[in-house]
């Protein structure tokens, strides 16, 4: 467990997604649904039933921007042209700059 917090602690330093901030953010979502689905059942409160779609919505929606930026880095992988910087929201690349 202590590995895991240390690698956690260095993720977050680290630029990009890295597996253990991924698996941290799982965790979080697994543990934020089962406490809501625990209130639905105890409470009914419709509320809490709410919370719980938004919820799984935003775990989606992560989850899918995650296989997003894997799949781009993939690609970039596979061109071999590594993304050096991003000047006005344009990223280029070591070949980019050079000719300029």
């Amino acid at each position: 467990m202590s590995q895991f917090v240390a690698d956690l602690w260095d993720s977050i330093f680290t630029p990009g997604t890295t597996p253990t901030l991924v698996k941290a953010t799982h965790y979080s979502f697994g543990a934020l649904i089962v406490t809501l689905v625990t209130l639905c059942i105890s409470t009914m409160n419709k509320h809490f039933f709410f919370l719980t779609a938004i919820a799984l919505g935003l775990w989606g929606g992560i989850t899918w921007f995650i296989q997003e930026l894997e799949k781009m880095k993939e690609e970039m992988a596979a061109q071999n042209t590594p993304v050096t910087e991003s000047v006005d929201g344009e990223e280029k690349t070591a070949e980019q700059k050079k000719e300029e």
